[in-house]
């Protein structure tokens, strides 16, 4: 228990620590300094950014690494408003996000005073909760529910702002450390009449999504996996679960195990595009697969479609569970051992396809070649993150993290932008490890002027720009549909890494698949952020499937 005494700033930072908060994501801003004088005086580390949604989607990642929610302090009017796009990112990604506005004065509220907006409605349609603090006593409170509501699953970002002139008025509080979550046992008829599916299927399939991670589940949902012999292919912060080379892992055999599968159980993330929106099954003959959804939540089990299974609850609840009621139910791993076989047969083929590409010498270079002398170079420990349209789609075939919590991405919103964000909470929440952010040129774009931000803190970060001078993810399907491509092309070899070097990194132009391995070794040593842009082949598109399985 802690007494506080000052200003409702100093309240507000006295919640944030009791919920595990030891940064603060900001673009400074008047209506907000209070939350500053807090964070100095409090000891909190306060991270300025040049554009707001770079704190937001810092504050992100840090839960997304952490498992523990992030802060963003924003201004009021376009303060707020410049953050609502990674708002959505957070909410779309289950990511526990609190976001804090400024406001402008009660005191001259509806008389136009600088940046008066009413912003809960704005927001309220990508959060969990939307709302503005009542007056300065209740700030505490009002901030504890925030981060509470943030926390519990599905977790997700919650918006509050705050009057100026209640944020700057005196205040008191009593604060204590969060109650522990209370336990979320999964129904046990449900586990077992999915146990009793798994009896009947010859090709299962097991999905591990974001929220398997998010949830803490991570261990248990491998041993399921083990114990079980279930194939498994991995989604989102699902990768590394199983690390790069399991026998079980069969992301490199996706459309066979897909199209070829009796039963898939998806756990942890939604049916949606990215999984076919569930239908699943229905190649060289097989009928349509049946499908299982585990959630965190149950409002998160999918209503567009009939399952014929689903469970929620604490996954690692439900992991264990299912394991001991496939037992139960008698359930045979050696029942899998011919499709588990014919998967990993799958996988190694699809390596060795790969071997000429990701090796390849063609000039101009193939953005495979990139990612085959990128992945000698990963540590286990290495956080890689994705911020791009065609080049980073390579990135999520051809690197497989060897560690659960090791990759970032926008999710299934989609956001460009996210890259710089994410790159400053991956170097402060692992400040031992490697992070390396994959950029396309398009991506690049928004928010590389963060670089300062980067070089400000003393962050070092390799970042990989894969620049074909387009929007590759839009110019080759417009070309395909109308014979030409309008609004899809950018400068050819823009020297992005001359932007990295005026505001106080390092890096190069590559324009030669000789010259890779070389620069990205100089970009790993430096201890500052770098920029390794590479050139590559504008003719060369993502062979993309339009299932999305």
């Amino acid at each position: 228990m802690r007494e506080i005494q000052g200003h409702a700033g100093d309240t507000a930072v006295a919640v944030a620590r009791a919920h595990g908060i030891e940064t603060m994501f900001t673009l400074s801003g008047g209506h907000v300094f209070p939350l500053y004088d807090g964070a100095v005086k409090d000891g909190m580390r306060l991270v300025d950014v040049r554009h707001e949604q770079t704190a937001v989607f810092a504050a992100e990642a840090t839960a997304k690494l952490t498992r523990r929610p992030g802060l963003a302090v924003l201004t009021a009017g376009p303060g707020v408003t410049n953050g609502v796009s990674a708002v959505a990112t957070a909410h779309f990604n289950g990511s526990p996000l609190v976001v804090i506005g400024g406001r402008a004065p009660a005191s001259r509220w509806g008389s136009g005073a600088l940046q008066e907006l009413d912003h809960p409605p704005l927001l309220a349609p990508v959060t969990k909760l939307a709302f503005t603090a009542g007056d300065a006593a209740s700030v505490a409170d009002d901030v504890d529910l925030a981060f509470r509501t943030a926390s519990a699953p599905h977790r997700g970002p919650v918006f509050l702002d705050v009057y100026m002139d209640h944020l700057f008025s005196p205040a008191t509080a009593t604060v204590a450390p969060p109650s522990p979550v209370e336990a979320r046992e999964p129904d046990a008829e449900a586990l077992a009449g999915i146990a009793a599916l798994l009896a009947e299927a010859e090709r299962p399939v097991l999905v591990l999504g974001s929220d398997v991670w998010m949830d803490g589940a991570a261990e248990a949902a491998r041993a399921c996996a083990e114990e079980l012999r279930l194939p498994v292919i991995a989604n989102g912060q699902g990768r590394g679960i199983l690390p790069a080379g399991h026998e079980l892992l069969a992301t490199r055999a996706r459309s066979r195990a897909f199209g070829q599968a009796d039963l898939v159980i998806v756990a942890g993330t939604p049916l949606d595009f990215r999984l076919g929106y569930g239908l699943f099954g229905g190649r060289d003959g097989a009928p349509l697969a049946r499908v299982v959804h585990l959630a965190d939540a149950s409002s998160q089990l999918a209503t567009h479609m009939q399952t014929a299974g689903s469970a929620s609850g604490d996954l690692s609840l439900v992991f264990a569970g299912l394991a001991d009621a496939a037992g139960k139910a008698g359930v045979s791993p050696k029942r899998y051992a011919p499709w588990v076989a014919s998967l990993a047969e799958a996988a190694r083929a699809a390596v060795a396809g790969d071997a000429e590409l990701l090796a390849s010498d063609a000039d101009p270079i193939h953005p495979m070649r990139i990612y085959g002398e990128l992945n000698p170079l990963l540590a286990d420990d290495a956080i890689v993150i994705g911020d791009g349209g065609d080049f980073v789609s390579y990135a999520g075939k051809y690197i497989e993290p060897r560690r659960p919590g090791g990759w970032l991405d926008p999710g299934p919103y989609g956001c460009l932008g996210t890259g710089l964000g994410y790159a400053i909470a991956a170097r402060l929440a692992r400040p031992s490890s490697q992070v390396v952010l994959l950029l396309g040129d398009g991506a690049a774009g928004f928010s590389l002027m963060d670089v300062d931000t980067l070089v400000r803190h003393k962050l070092p970060v390799v970042m990989i720009c894969g620049n074909n001078g387009a929007w590759g993810l839009e110019k080759h399907p417009m070309q395909m549909l109308y014979g030409y491509d309008v609004a899809a092309d950018l400068q050819p070899e823009c020297r992005y890494d001359q932007v990295v070097k005026a505001l106080g990194g390092d890096g190069e132009l590559v324009r030669k698949p000789s010259e890779i391995a070389p620069a990205l070794q100089r970009a790993f040593a430096s201890e500052v952020p770098y920029l390794v842009n590479i050139a590559t082949d504008p003719q060369i598109a993502y062979p993309r499937n339009t299932t999305g399985v």
